[in-house]
């Protein structure tokens, strides 16, 4: 079994692989990581997610204790992280907003949904879509509403950003447009299901690589101790509080208690740097824990499948 998980992680890391060595190596154009980025965001990944959901059953999405497992780990990281960023860290309120982001947004899109398909099939599917939702639907706006009250905008225009923000996520499109397909009973067309499917298909690598090229443009540079510690967060506390709350709180069923730990012990995000950079904060030290933690997890991650699946 411990093979077996080594065996299906190590072409996912390899696929990353040669997208930095790609980067490093200057094969594609300077732009190619934003570009490939772009189009799985935007493109890929947004038919991908509507044609899984447009064919599931609407309660399945909302499985109530496992939202509660993967959301309550995630805002007691985020609750945690703020309280330390504020006593520990000097900066300002969007600062700390980032540094709590930082810690608790898992790389879902790029490398969590990719994985737990491999390793979990379609079974893991709903719940992988779950936890990339979750992070843009309710912990992205959350710190953009810190940033601008740290602008002292009004509070009118607060909400505003923060409603754009959400309708702005073509994941959450996707996501409520296949919910509405499934909930209406209607199928799908052939024509537009076959036209899903091929972009569909072009998600997991396409992801996988362009994390590999964001990685080999990308320098470690930064407040040290505060790196330091946001990769713990992200890559040990942040999978621990997750494990106690699918195991011995909720006591999830099935495969959901491991895809949720996975996705929590997954390395931080590029939205993250992406928020960072549209602030003009944050920017270096973002950048080096998603360098950091994504290069740890590439150890960590495997060993984690190994216990998952004993």
């Amino acid at each position: 079994m411990q093979n077996d998980s080594i065996a299906v992680v190590l072409p996912l890391l390899a696929v990353m692989l040669a997208g930095y060595f790609a980067g490093r190596l200057r094969l594609l154009p300077e732009n190619g990581s934003k570009v490939l980025s772009r189009f799985v965001f935007l493109v890929s990944m947004p038919a991908f997610i509507f044609i899984s959901l447009a064919r599931i059953a609407v309660e399945d999405f909302f499985n109530w204790p496992y939202l509660a497992v993967l959301g309550g780990g995630m805002l007691a990281i985020y609750g945690l992280a703020i309280i330390v960023a504020r006593f520990a860290f000097p900066g300002n309120l969007t600062a700390h907003g980032l540094h709590a982001l930082c810690a608790m947004f898992s790389s879902t899109a790029y490398i969590g949904l990719p994985l737990i398909l491999i390793v979990f099939g379609e079974a893991g599917l709903v719940a992988g879509i779950i936890g990339a939702v979750i992070t843009g639907a309710v912990f992205m706006p959350m710190t953009i509403v810190l940033a601008e009250i740290d602008r002292r905008r009004a509070g009118r225009k607060i909400a505003r950003d923060s409603l754009l923000a959400v309708m702005r996520n073509p994941l959450l499109s996707a996501t409520a447009a296949g919910l509405l397909v499934s909930a209406s009973g209607l199928e799908v067309a052939v024509p537009l299901a076959s036209f899903c499917e091929l972009l569909g298909r072009a998600f997991i690598p396409c992801a996988l690589f362009a994390a590999g090229l964001f990685i080999s443009g990308c320098s470690v540079r930064g407040e040290t101790r505060e790196i330091s510690w946001l990769v713990f967060v992200k890559l040990l506390l942040h999978p621990l509080v997750t494990w106690w709350l699918a195991y011995h709180v909720f006591a999830l069923d099935g495969i959901l208690p491991a895809v949720a730990v996975l996705q929590a012990a997954l390395p931080a995000g590029v939205p993250v740097f992406v928020l960072a950079q549209h602030y003009g904060i944050f920017v270096s030290r973002s950048s080096a824990v998603i360098v950091v933690s994504t290069v740890i997890s590439l150890l960590t991650l495997p060993v984690l499948l190994m216990l998952l699946v004993l």
